[in-house]
This record gives C-alpha cells, structure tokens and sequence, in this order.
C-alpha cells in the first residue's frame, strides 16, 4: 500500500459552506458546512475516487502535476 498525498482547493460559498475540489482528480468535487467539514468530506471522496479506481483496473493519478501558485493583481 502507497501513501498518497492530494491537494485540495478550498471555496467559501456565498452562504457560508465550503466546495472542495481536487483539481488532480478530475470531478473529484464535495462541500461542507465549515472548512474541517469539507476537508473530511474532501477525503472520503478521494478515497472513493481512488477505490473506484482500483476496482476497474485503472491507473490512479498522483498530485505530482498540480502546480500551486497565486496571481496577484492590481485594479484601478
């Protein structure tokens, strides 16, 4: 067994929940209440995610291509 590391991106929605999204697994998208309630329900679709995954044979992606960077930008 691997240990797998992903990165999440963390939303805050307009009435206070958070969209969990894990940009190296594509569809890979869950909400929750407060932040610690979308990060484990992040991790259980990630484990869903890779199980499904497993069972049809197919390769499961590492987070080795997600760049992480952030724009900053002026306006007038």
């Amino acid at each position: 067994m691997r240990n797998l590391t992903y990165k999440i991106l963390l939303t805050k929605e307009p009435e206070g929940s958070y969209t969990a999204i894990v940009p190296a697994l594509p569809g890979c998208i869950t909400y929750g209440d407060n932040i610690d309630n979308a990060i484990s329900m992040a991790k259980e679709a990630i484990e869903v995610y890779v199980e499904h995954l497993q069972e049809k044979g197919e390769a499961i992606p590492d987070d080795s291509g997600t760049l992480e960077y952030s724009i900053n930008l002026q306006t007038a």
